[in-house]
């Protein structure tokens, strides 16, 4: 069997078309722009790089960059200032603080800072906890991502028996959560897991988010299965250069697989695509208008 490639990047293309859509009617039936506001301290290479990619994003969808950039020296009562301005500045409707950050400010104290209704990462307790209620809320992004990938694979996730590997904040944990609202059954592994590979041979949907490269192995696969691959790691290669892989062996599980996401090209794109979605429909409800149906 050689699985189905499900292609992040043109998905990704046709849901950014469909909000840059949105954002134009808004303007022209409501007045409303929407505005995103991303923070960045310091200088890490790879988060300059996401940001420079999200602010381009913005700016194509029609929407109105806010960015703040901040030295690495920033202290937290600083940036937490910052995050109160941006609260309270009614054309910000979406707020991103970019992590990591440094080692002086505790990201959890920043996290719960922003204004729920404008934590379009989707990390406010408050947000976390209506997801796990099943309220309606903004959600993390690649968690949304990897949902509405696997839907391009199958009409319904209802019944099916997902199996995500990884346990973490940012997707294991809300991934599971959106799986069971879909009404798939969940099971959650994670370095403690016994007997792992006999666990993910039962999924019909495989979510992988433990951020070890290549580590989930073709045979631990069953026959047919969906492969989400939320993994980005860099390895070594001959030279001294280096590749992207992810946390599945791409050449065996699509051996195996029915469909699977591929690295790059995959999951990524679909992060920022959900990112600027979720601004939309954060503009949506600050104004008292109809979320647009996409």
């Amino acid at each position: 069997m050689t699985a189905r490639i499900i292609d992040g990047k043109t998905i990704s293309a046709d849901l950014r078309g469909k909000v840059t859509d949105a954002v134009h009617r808004l303007r022209r039936d409501r007045g409303i722009v929407p505005g995103l506001a991303v923070v960045l301290v310091g200088k890490n290479p790879a988060s300059e790089v996401y940001v420079r990619n999200k602010s381009k994003a913005v700016i194509e969808s029609g929407m109105h960059p806010f960015d703040r950039q901040m030295p690495d020296s920033t202290g937290e009562a600083e940036l937490l200032e910052l995050i109160g301005e941006l609260n309270a500045d009614p054309q910000v409707n979406g707020i991103l603080v970019q992590l990591p950050l440094p080692k002086q400010i505790d990201a959890q104290n920043v996290i719960a800072a922003i204004d729920p209704a404008k934590d379009v990462d989707g990390f406010h307790p408050l947000n976390v906890g209506r997801l796990a209620s099943g309220l309606p809320g903004l959600v993390p992004c690649t968690p949304l991502g990897c949902i509405l990938l696997a839907k391009t694979a199958h009409t319904s996730l209802e019944g099916m028996e997902a199996v995500v590997v990884g346990r973490s904040n940012i997707v294991g944990k809300p991934v599971a959560q959106m799986l069971l609202a879909e009404s798939a059954t969940v099971t959650i592994c994670h370095s403690k897991t016994n007997d792992l590979a006999a666990v993910c041979q039962r999924a019909d949907l495989l979510i992988a988010a433990i951020g070890k490269p290549e580590f989930v192995r073709g045979y631990w696969l069953k026959p047919g299965a969906t492969v989400i691959d939320v993994g980005i790691n860099r390895v070594p290669r001959e030279g001294g250069k280096s590749r992207i892989v992810g946390d599945v062996a791409f050449a065996e599980a699509a051996q195996v697989a029915g469909a699977i996401t591929p690295v790059p090209g995959g999951v990524g794109p679909m992060t920022i695509a959900c990112l600027l979605l979720n601004t939309v429909r954060a503009a949506c409800a600050q104004n008292e208008v109809p979320a647009p149906g996409i």
